[in-house]
């Protein structure tokens, strides 16, 4: 893994460019019992500014949830890029037709088809607070040459980059 220090705007920007394009995101909220609860969301794909958008039906569990506790963790996977991102935040239940306008997608009629006008139509806004990403840019030859050396060597294998973002402070963990 790297060793040099990004800049927390760096790191957000980078953030943004891994979760850009991966369509859903595992979110667990907390359950009224106190268990974790994970479900499928689909991401509203724009530049990322520390704020994640999610399309809702107001009458779910999940609001419920987050209504009685907003902390959230979200993650994002993409297996065949080697991108992994874990964030976690606040997460606030929105009734605001502009913004639902603003980050409208006609394939959102599946869920909602009566479309901006649907009553029970809501936003999710997840603002973060912490998260780390894995990312190996590498092709799969040097990724394989990397590991075929640790093996020989008997040194760490180092895949790619991991940083976390807390508050905008970034720190490194190998």
């Amino acid at each position: 893994m790297t060793t040099t220090q990004k800049d927390p705007q760096d790191v957000v920007a980078h953030l943004g460019k891994l979760i850009h394009g991966i369509k859903v995101a595992m979110m667990t909220t907390v359950d009224t019992d106190g268990s974790l609860r994970s479900r499928p969301m689909w991401t509203y794909d724009k530049d990322f500014d520390g704020e994640l958008w999610f399309f809702t039906n107001d009458h779910t569990h999940k609001v419920d949830e987050v209504e009685k506790d907003h902390h959230v963790s979200l993650a994002y996977s993409d297996p065949s890029k080697d991108r992994y991102v874990s964030v976690s935040g606040r997460c606030h239940l929105i009734r605001d037709k502009a913004k639902a306008k603003e980050l409208w997608n006609p394939s959102l009629k599946a869920w909602f088809p009566q479309g901006l006008d649907d009553p029970n139509l809501a936003l999710l806004r997840v603002s973060v607070e912490k998260a780390e990403y894995w990312d190996t840019p590498n092709s799969r030859m040097v990724q394989l040459v990397g590991f075929v050396k640790a093996v020989l060597t008997g040194e760490k294998y180092h895949p790619g980059d991991n940083q976390k973002l807390d508050r905008g402070a970034p720190t490194r963990h190998n």
